[in-house]
């Protein structure tokens, strides 16, 4: 496969997505070990004024499915933000999957010069070519997200490593 938007982006964001997944499959068994309630992730948070863990994932998620649908001259499907559970949150990184793999590499021709505009509340928009969106909005919020995911994660005890965080050779 040569280099292009749609294979630095749909494969990339699909491979983590399902990592983050088998996280959570991880934090499941880790809380049945150690015989308490799930619930307990969603509090989650490195420092008082950050967001907790299920917000963490949905950001992810909306970073991934925004990309791809922006880079794709897609429709960006709206999520409730509502998961408060391992489930909850499971599902919708299965339903960002299936939307991120959804979307054909012929879309994305001339990506890499399409004109993205993000609103902001109270700000100008930001605005970018699809290329310098991919390389510096969009990949490195994904990345922050999800490793701050799996940071919560491994601070409370759960068992994930680099190898989880990194996957499977594709």
């Amino acid at each position: 496969m040569s280099f292009t938007m749609y294979s630095a982006s749909v494969p990339v964001f699909d491979r983590m997505l399902n990592n983050m997944s088998r996280w959570l499959d991880k934090a499941q068994a880790h809380a049945e070990t150690k015989k308490f309630d799930t619930s307990v992730y969603m509090a989650l948070r490195l420092a008082p004024d950050m967001f907790p863990f299920p917000r963490q994932i949905q950001i992810a998620s909306d970073n991934a499915k925004g990309c791809v649908a922006r880079l794709a001259g897609m429709e960006v499907p709206r999520y409730e933000d509502n998961e408060s559970t391992l489930d909850e949150l499971r599902e919708r990184i299965a339903k960002t999957i299936a939307f991120v793999k959804s979307a054909k590499e012929a879309n994305f021709a001339d990506a890499e010069n399409r004109a993205i505009e993000l609103p902001r509340r109270n700000a100008e928009p930001l605005r970018f070519k699809g290329e310098d969106y991919l390389r510096f909005h969009a990949l490195p919020n994904f990345f922050f997200h999800a490793t701050t995911a799996y940071a919560l994660l491994r601070h409370a005890g759960v068992d994930v490593g680099k190898s989880d965080y990194m996957g499977t050779k594709p």
